[in-house]
């Protein structure tokens, strides 16, 4: 059953499969307008992500591969391996996400209460709902 869209800034996150409580796999669209603040570069240690486009085109980056995925194209990513999305183009990007183990609607609704606040997001905030779920921020370069 699906559930609300989660608005996280930008992005919109509509969950289909939360398998969080059961530790199976998730599944969710993600919707990402063009020029989009995105998250930064990030690893999962629990789960493996794959991202399939749905509409548009999305730049997708896993460890130092980066390709710009269309339709129909998709890119995986192991777990531990850094990682990130931009939408640079001038259509909106539409992809499926499966995350397996998933890591639920709860943590885009955590991270949605932190980035949607108002003002600059609070780094430290951020970085504390992530590590919850097992998320670190990539080292800068």
């Amino acid at each position: 059953m699906k559930s609300s869209v989660i608005e996280v800034g930008q992005l919109a996150i509509d969950y289909i499969v939360d398998g969080s409580g059961t530790s199976s796999l998730g599944m969710f669209e993600l919707t990402v307008p063009p020029g989009s603040n995105v998250p930064p570069p990030h690893s999962h240690s629990k789960n493996e992500e794959c991202v399939y486009v749905l509409e548009g085109t999305l730049r997708y980056t896993v460890g130092a591969e980066t390709r710009d995925l269309s339709v129909g194209q998709s890119m995986s990513t192991p777990k531990g391996v850094v990682h990130a999305f931009a939408n640079p183009f001038a259509k909106t990007a539409r992809a499926l996400i499966v995350n397996s183990p998933d890591i639920g609607a709860q943590y885009f609704r955590d991270v949605a209460a932190v980035v949607n606040a108002g003002g600059p997001p609070d780094k430290a905030a951020l970085v504390a709902v992530m590590s919850r779920y097992g998320l670190a921020l990539a080292a800068p370069k």
